[in-house]
């Protein structure tokens, strides 16, 4: 049981940081933290802004685990954690949060810069706001709060800010699992706030396999005028896209565990070819995005994938390579027994008044490294689902609420 007037103070402390919240958002969405994959120069100037703003705020125990990337400035993808220390110094309640952002898109879409945070009917706007800035920021000030009250939490509180998430996670928390030092406990209460729902219900256990695909079709260019000249890798290509569809047939599996509760298999980037009307291309390069009931092995769906376009490589005489942009196998789910589901249904429930249930998603999370090396991990946030829209937003009173949450948990023992 926690000391409800401790629990007050705190709550109380947090409706008082509102206007640094929003200050906060204001800061870390001018600093574009694009992955390489996305065009970008990673994370590391908001890194560097977020550790001089923790600074600033008192936190003062840090430690970093970059890893080494060559295709940014920097040469670094910066991974690294502040404690508080609590009064049960053998268990942590990690909240992880990512600091790379996926890029604004068509910025004809959007309504002002996605770069320059904005308030509106008690909403904030910017690139980054909601995925993953709402659920740092509120950690970030559910933490401060026992900074300025002067109150020891029940267990030390970890937040961890890692990189890379919005693509491979190979240089965010892959690496951080691999190094040798062993951050995390069984014991450990882990959180990661990325997906969720509006109402703040959902407990994320589980996740869907992630595969992500390009492909490279080949035929010969010529002009359109001519086209028995040539093969057309475009018109190869949409062929493929078509004949792809049979993968939700092969793979029809339903779990209700999931929403939506089938595999999903979905043509997304297509790449620019011919820059003319009247050529008829000689290559063409579409993505696909896949996403997989946990029950199917991710070998067995490649395997039909290549079934397929060998098909369509006969048929059209085109040759086509398969690429491998993300490949992530699910791990088994967290038990809807375990510590951390409770702590989170207890601290919603005070917080939000209604009783969470656990279910799983397809998005991917960072959840899903740590629950392949067998942590206990939830996925929770009250969010209003607006991540990698134009005119992404977030409520400010979920900042203040998911603070509370988080402060809830903090105080468990």
């Amino acid at each position: 049981m926690i000391d409800e007037n401790i629990f007050e103070k705190i709550c109380q402390r947090i409706d008082t940081y509102r206007d640094d919240i929003i200050e906060l958002q204001k800061i870390l969405t001018a600093i574009p933290a694009v992955g390489p994959i996305n065009g970008g120069d990673g994370e590391m100037l908001k890194s560097q802004m977020l550790k001089k703003c923790l600074i600033e705020m008192g936190f003062s125990s840090f430690r970093h685990y970059d890893a080494p990337d060559e295709r940014v400035s920097s040469g670094l993808r910066p991974n690294f954690l502040t404690v508080i220390e609590g009064k049960n110094k053998t268990r942590n309640i990690w909240i992880i949060t990512h600091l790379d952002i996926v890029p604004p898109g068509e910025l004809n879409l959007w309504s002002a810069d996605p770069f320059t945070a904005y308030v509106k009917d008690n909403h904030i706007y910017g690139r980054g706001t909601e995925d993953n800035q709402q659920d740092m920021v509120a950690s970030i000030f559910a933490a401060k709060a026992f900074m300025d009250e002067g109150i020891i939490p029940a267990s030390s509180i970890g937040l961890f800010f890692v990189a890379d998430e919005e693509t491979s996670g190979g240089k965010g928390l892959y690496h951080v699992l691999d190094l040798p030092e062993k951050i995390f406990s069984q014991d450990d209460l882990i959180v990661v706030p990325d997906s969720g729902n509006p109402e703040g219900s959902l407990i994320e256990i589980a996740e869907k396999s992630i595969l992500w695909l390009g492909f490279k079709t080949t035929g010969k260019q010529c002009h359109g005028s001519k086209p028995q000249l040539g093969i057309n890798a475009f018109s190869a290509a949409s062929y493929l896209v078509t004949k792809l569809r049979k993968l939700h047939k092969i793979f029809d599996a339903v779990d209700p565990l999931f929403d939506p509760p089938v595999s999903t298999f979905e043509p997304t980037k297509k790449e620019a070819n011919v820059g003319n009307i009247n050529t008829i291309p000689g290559e063409d390069v579409f993505y696909m995005d896949c996403r997989v009931l946990p029950q199917y092995d991710l070998q067995e769906v490649l395997g039909e994938i290549r079934k397929i376009f060998q098909k369509v490589e006969k048929k059209f005489s085109v040759k086509i390579e398969e690429s491998q942009q993300q490949y992530v196998q699910s791990a088994h789910p967290t038990s809807v027994d375990s510590p951390v589901v409770y702590a989170l249904r207890e601290a919603i429930e005070k917080i939000y008044h209604l009783k969470a249930y656990a279910g799983g998603v397809g998005a991917g999370t960072v959840a899903s490294y740590l629950r392949r090396k067998g942590y206990p991990v939830a996925v929770w946030s009250k969010t209003n689902m607006h991540a990698h829209q134009p005119d992404e937003n977030c409520p400010i009173d979920n900042m203040l609420g998911n603070a509370k949450v988080f402060a809830h948990l903090f105080l468990q023992a």
